[in-house]
């Protein structure tokens, strides 16, 4: 059904509908790591080998389990040490090297952060903030359910 007719219907079809799809995906989300559980159990094991034979820690490697490709992926996740990051940059410009050639530099300020700061603080960043709107979410609720 088109979002069209979907918006046409009365909100008590429409909260049943919300209650179905939520429960609906709750269960499928459930079933959708149930089956990724097993998969690593069924070929984790081998995997792993297989990696290990290539020489590598992480990454792809594919498998063959009768007529299926299996595809086994083992992402890299790195993280730096950021007080040791801040050591090495201090490093670089010491040495007179642009720091710029090396790493990438953010600055972020946590909204609570912002919003406990003095009037005269928050009106110097300012200039530097910018705020987008999200993603606009409306949860239908049923008289006396959920309040």
């Amino acid at each position: 059904m088109p979002p069209q007719e979907i918006a046409a219907l009365p909100a008590d079809v429409l909260v049943v509908l919300q209650q179905e799809s939520e429960a609906a995906l709750k269960q499928a989300k459930a079933a959708k790591s149930r089956l990724d559980g097993a998969l690593v159990l069924k070929y984790g094991a081998e995997a792993a080998e297989a990696r290990r034979a290539a020489g590598k820690d992480t990454g792809t490697v594919r498998l063959r389990d009768g007529d299926i490709t299996v595809v086994a992926d083992l992402p890299k996740r790195i993280a730096w040490d950021q007080a040791k990051l801040g050591q090495m940059v201090e490093r670089i410009r010491a040495a007179g090297d642009d720091v710029g050639e090396y790493v990438e530099i953010s600055f972020k300020v946590p909204e609570r952060n912002y919003a406990a700061w003095p009037r005269a603080i928050r009106e110097g960043f300012e200039p530097a903030r910018t705020v987008r709107p999200g993603q606009l979410t409306i949860q239908l609720l049923a008289d006396g359910v959920g309040e």
